[in-house]
């Protein structure tokens, strides 16, 4: 699996997610759970969408396409 997208936050993960989803491309959110832990940790990076190596390039498009409609 190969991280997509950096999250700012868990919504935002979700959100990105769901949309890759929809598009039958299967996703998931690391580090989501480490968002409790921020005054021990660096604060960005830390959650992260990641797809299928396979996936990739169809992933990164289509999230282009999402931020770019926002």
């Amino acid at each position: 699996m190969k991280s997509v997208f950096d999250a700012s936050n868990n919504l935002e993960a979700h959100m990105v997610m769901h949309q890759l989803q929809q598009a039958g491309i299967e996703a998931e959110i690391v580090g989501e759970f480490l968002q409790g832990a921020i005054g021990e940790l660096p604060a960005a990076g830390n959650v992260r969408v990641v797809v299928k190596d396979t996936d990739v390039a169809t992933a990164r498009q289509i999230i282009a396409d999402w931020e770019s409609a926002g």
